[in-house]
């Protein structure tokens, strides 16, 4: 499947603003990359793609690599000392590594790096020296990350040993370069109340007149003016990552054991059993059409297009299992790939119902409850405390569910709990050596303590839905309701302001791009089908699997009016949420703390 959206425009700049920009004909080149470079090429870019443009070896730049003098190298680096300092190494001796440099740097280079380069003896045989802007990882043709995963113990720990301002203003380069990557100058606006979310705002903004500067461009063209950046703090809505997700994106990564988007499982056939490894990402078409929907609904999904594909092919198949398919794999090997494909989501989706049988059932229908206030038939809920005692009194179930119930209770009570009550919670769940990931979700301005630090601060209501939807799936991400107020310029102005006055509308000009609508697709790059506004939000300390979900399902509901792109320092499962809060006040030691 070709890549779409982020991942397209991004693939495309690299390909082409990078690679084919210094390659010559029967010239080969070695391209070096650093961690990061590594972690966007890999996100967006197929080895073959890059091979195939004269590219001879792909190597990384802080390992020791052999010189091959008859090459001209492409770096591909981030403009920090470590790897600026390995690429001035490569051409200190007399001996170069190789024949000439053709520098790109992800992002802005600082100056007193940009002046050892200046200094050193690379400058004599520097061709290229770029800045690309991408400062960021394309997760998902609609999600993005700046991929700093230790970015909430940065913002909200009371021990955090960062400067502040320095991370504030990397961090809004970073969200800069996707702006410019996209073409857009947007709008920003912030939730009011936590101060991170102002600065973090004032910085982008002040980033992006920077970027406009140099590229004048940006934010051109018919209804581009209407494109806003929402920048939003992870106590906006903290339910949400706690959450038992039932949609099969959100399950997979709850559940399963998924490392750097791999999914590792054995197969058994007849006589034999195999350890398969799939990579889950949208190359492969079968996941980006089942990863929304409801886990009810991919098993049957996934049956209905093997027995299809079947037909199709003339094979055939009474009962669509995983045994039949080990059997149809032998008779038809050809089809090897699309038997596979289907098995592995399958073999998925069983292995999340095994789960969800196992322990999750009641627990799904407590949270859904505690969520939203109401029973499946919409009644309130009176005692939620009968509901959320024999689950924490149950010794079969993990510490960590029983702190994900403890939380939904917290937030039901809108106002927080007495500390004697949560004590005897945590007594009563047996939870006292993780019980701290509770009162540290303080430090993001969670109200956790009746009359504790952030008294008064409350989660914002949720629109009433009226759609149908599956009982142990009644929430909606709050986000959701944040998106399609932008959408519908419903938005708080107050509770959200803008950094500046939007820029007015010009109704007429969507009208004029109507009219030639038919063409506009034509040589165009990826980058520019996008024609309608973009709103791009950017959640500080995580976003979770159903927020990303909210975007895609927002921007359908638009018929593709708007386009939603959603993202964050990293992507959230419950576990690693939790795992963040409970290491929130360890004080890090900067001897594990890696330059990245």
């Amino acid at each position: 499947m070709a890549p779409s959206g982020l991942k397209a425009v991004v693939g495309e700049k690299i390909l082409n603003g990078v690679i084919k920009s210094v390659k010559k004909d029967g010239d080969w080149k070695v391209l070096i990359v650093d961690h990061m470079s590594m972690r966007i090429l890999s996100s967006c870019c197929k080895m073959s793609d890059i091979l195939a443009e004269g590219v001879t070896i792909v190597e990384d730049i802080n390992k020791r690599r052999e010189p091959i003098g008859s090459l001209e190298a492409i770096y591909l680096i981030s403009p920090v000392e470590k790897s600026v300092r390995a690429l001035i190494n490569d051409f200190k001796d007399s001996v170069l590594t190789y024949k000439a440099a053709h520098i790109f740097f992800t992002d802005t280079c600082p100056d007193g790096l940009f002046a050892e380069i200046g200094r050193s003896r690379i400058a004599k045989v520097v061709k290229t020296l770029k800045e690309i802007n991408v400062a960021f990882l394309p997760c998902e043709s609609q999600v993005f990350s700046l991929d700093d995963p230790t970015s909430m113990h940065s913002f909200y720990s009371p021990n955090t040993n960062v400067d502040k301002g320095k991370m504030m203003e990397i961090l809004a380069e970073q969200i800069a370069t996707l702006c410019d990557t996209l073409k857009e100058y947007p709008a920003v606006r912030y939730r009011r109340g936590p101060e991170e979310n102002a600065r973090l705002a004032e910085e982008v903004y002040q980033r992006l007149n920077a970027h406009k500067a140099d590229n004048p461009s940006m934010g051109e063209g018919a209804d581009k003016a209407r494109s806003q950046l929402l920048i939003v703090d992870r106590a906006f809505d903290p339910i949400s990552p706690i959450l038992h997700e039932l949609t099969f994106q959100a399950m997979v990564y709850d559940l399963l054991d998924i490392q750097q988007d791999i999914y590792r499982y054995e197969t058994s056939g007849i006589g034999n059993s195999n350890h398969r490894e799939v990579l889950l990402d949208e190359d492969d078409e079968l996941w980006v059409q089942l990863r929304h929907m409801h886990i009810a609904d991919v098993t049957k999904k996934v049956t209905e297009l093997l027995r299809n594909f079947c037909e199709s092919k003339r094979m055939c198949t009474d009962n669509a299992n995983i045994k039949d398919l080990s059997q149809m794999l032998k008779k038809m090997p050809q089809y090897q790939k699309e038997l596979s494909m289907y098995s592995t989501h399958l073999h998925l989706a069983e292995a999340c119902m095994n789960k969800f049988k196992a322990s999750l059932d009641k627990l799904c229908e407590v949270e859904q409850d505690l969520a939203m206030g109401s029973n499946a038939e919409g009644e309130p809920l009176k005692d939620a405390m009968k509901s959320i005692v024999p689950i924490l009194l149950n010794n079969d179930i993990e510490p960590y569910d029983k702190i994900r119930i403890i939380l939904l209770y917290i937030f039901h009570k809108k106002k927080g709990i007495g500390e004697e009550n949560l004590t005897k919670l945590i007594q009563h769940a047996n939870i006292q050596p993780d019980s701290n990931i509770i009162t540290n979700l303080q430090h993001l301005g969670c109200n956790i303590i009746a009359g504790g630090p952030n008294a008064g601060k409350t989660i914002p209501d949720q629109k009433e839905r009226t759609e149908s939807t599956y009982q142990l799936s009644r929430w909606t991400p709050i986000i959701k309701d944040l998106m399609e107020n932008v959408i519908e310029d419903k938005l708080d102005r107050k509770q959200w302001p803008f950094i500046s006055d939007p820029a007015p509308i010009n109704t007429t000009q969507t009208a004029v791009s109507s009219a030639r609508f038919g063409h506009w697709h034509k040589n165009k790059s990826p980058a520019e089908y996008c024609s309608g506004p973009r709103l791009i939000i950017f959640v500080i300390g995580g976003v979770s699997h159903s927020e990303m979900r909210s975007a895609y399902e927002v921007t359908r509901a638009t018929d593709g009016k708007w386009e939603v792109l959603i993202g964050s320092s990293h992507i959230l499962t419950p576990t690693s949420f939790l795992n963040d809060l409970k290491t929130l006040e360890q004080v890090p030691n900067p001897d594990c703390q890696t330059s990245t």
